[in-house]
C-alpha cells in the first residue's frame, strides 16, 4: 500500500510543521487513454481521463481536503465548517469525521444533488440550507469562521490547493512529462489554479514540460467569460454552479501564463459528453464533463488544433454524485416474463 497522499509528496507541499496527516488514502487515481472518443473528436491526439471521481468521497476534493483537515487537526480544531455545491461538503464531513471533527455545511437550497447531499449527511456533518446561492453561503462561512472557532475549508483556505496541485504530479509521473492540452471544469476555480501551481512547481524542478490550460464553465455559470459576476447561475452542472469564483483571478492568470484559455460550454454539450465518457466506462457527473465537451466545441470549431498532441482531461467526479441525470431521462426498464422465449425475444439477432 502507498503511504497516504500528504506523506508522499511531502518535500513538494507547503505544509505547516505542526500538520497531523489525517487521510482516507486519497488520489492515485488513474489516467485511462479514451482511444475512441479522440478519435470521435477527429483531431488526431492522444486522450486521457484523469478520473479524480475513484478518489475516496467520490471526487477530486479529497486532494485538498486531506490537507486542509490534516492542518487543523495540527492545531487541535475542534470543528471545520464549509460552503458547498456538494463534493466539498461530503469531503469536509468524512475527513472531519476521520479526524474525530465536528464539521458545519451551508448548501443552497435546493442545488445540491442528492448523492452528494446523502454524503455529507452519512459522514456526520450538520447541514443547513440558505435560502440563498452558493455565494451566499460562502461569504456567510467566511464571516462566520471570522467570529466562531472554527477552521474555513473552503478553497479559499491555502492548504486545499497544496493538496489539489498533487494530481499534476501524478499524472506527469504516469506519462513521463505534462501533457500539451489539460481540460478540467472550472466553478469556484481553485482547482485549475492548484493544477498550474503544480505543473509549474515539477517543470522548476524536473524541467517536465508546462501544459496549456483549458477552463470550462457551464454556460449559464460563466463570470470568468462574461468578465462580471453572475448573480443567479443556473446550470444543470450543479457542481459548478457559481456566479462568484473565489480563486477567479487566480484562474485567468493561469489560463494565461500557460497559454491557455478558459471557455464555456452548454448544458447540451455537457450532457452529451457525459453521455459519451459513458460509452467508454467512465461515468462522471455532469460537471465533470464540461472540460472535454468545451474541448470538443473548441476543435470542432478550428480554434484547437491537436494534431499529434496529448491532452489530459481532468473529471472531477464520480457519476454517482449525481445519478438523478441519468435516471430522469431514461424510462422505466422494460418489464418482460421470466422464461428464455421471452428474453430472446427481446434480444434479437446481435
Amino acid at each position: 500500500m502507498k503511504p497516504p497522499l500528504l506523506q508522499r509528496y511531502q518535500a513538494l507541499l507547503d505544509l505547516p510543521a505542526h500538520t497531523q496527516i489525517v487521510s482516507l488514502h486519497e488520489g492515485d487515481t488513474p489516467l485511462i487513454p479514451m482511444p475512441r472518443l479522440a478519435q470521435a473528436l477527429g483531431s488526431g491526439f492522444e486522450l486521457y481521463v484523469k478520473y479524480e471521481g475513484l478518489n475516496p468521497t467520490g471526487s477530486f476534493k479529497d486532494r485538498g481536503m486531506t490537507a486542509a483537515i490534516s492542518e487543523a487537526a495540527g492545531r487541535g480544531v475542534q470543528a471545520v465548517m464549509c460552503a458547498s455545491t456538494g463534493n466539498t461538503a461530503a469531503s469536509a464531513a468524512a475527513y472531519a469525521a476521520r479526524a474525530g471533527m465536528g464539521a458545519f455545511v451551508l448548501i443552497p437550497q435546493g442545488k445540491v444533488a442528492a448523492g452528494k447531499l446523502a454524503g455529507a449527511l452519512a459522514y456526520g456533518a450538520r447541514v443547513l440550507q440558505i435560502e440563498g446561492s452558493f455565494d451566499d453561503a460562502l461569504g456567510l462561512v467566511v464571516e462566520a469562521s471570522q467570529r466562531i472557532p472554527v477552521a474555513l475549508v473552503n478553497s479559499l483556505n491555502p492548504y486545499r490547493l497544496q493538496g489539489q496541485k498533487t494530481a499534476a504530479f501524478e499524472i506527469i509521473e504516469a506519462l513521463g512529462r505534462a501533457p500539451d492540452w489539460l481540460c478540467l471544469p472550472v466553478g469556484n476555480a481553485g482547482n485549475i489554479s492548484a493544477y498550474w501551481m503544480g505543473f509549474v512547481q515539477y517543470h522548476q524542478l524536473h524541467s517536465s514540460g508546462l501544459p496549456a490550460l483549458l477552463g470550462v464553465q457551464a454556460a449559464g455559470a460563466a463570470p470568468l467569460v462574461l468578465g462580471h459576476a453572475v448573480e443567479q447561475p443556473e446550470t444543470v452542472a450543479t457542481a459548478i454552479r457559481i456566479g462568484k469564483p473565489a480563486r477567479g483571478e487566480q484562474a485567468l492568470a493561469a489560463a494565461h501564463e500557460s497559454g491557455g484559455r478558459i471557455v464555456t460550454a452548454s448544458d447540451e454539450a455537457i450532457l452529451a459528453m457525459q453521455r459519451q465518457l459513458a460509452a467508454e466506462g467512465v461515468w462522471v457527473e455532469p460537471a465533470s464533463a464540461a472540460g472535454l465537451a468545451g474541448l470538443a466545441a473548441e476543435v470542432a470549431a478550428g480554434r484547437l488544433d491537436l494534431g499529434g498532441k496529448t491532452v489530459v482531461a481532468v473529471c472531477t467526479g464520480h457519476g454517482l454524485k449525481d445519478p438523478d441525470i441519468v435516471t430522469q431521462e431514461m424510462l422505466a426498464p422494460r418489464v418482460v416474463p421470466a422464461n428464455l422465449a421471452a428474453l430472446e425475444k427481446e434480444i434479437g439477432d446481435l
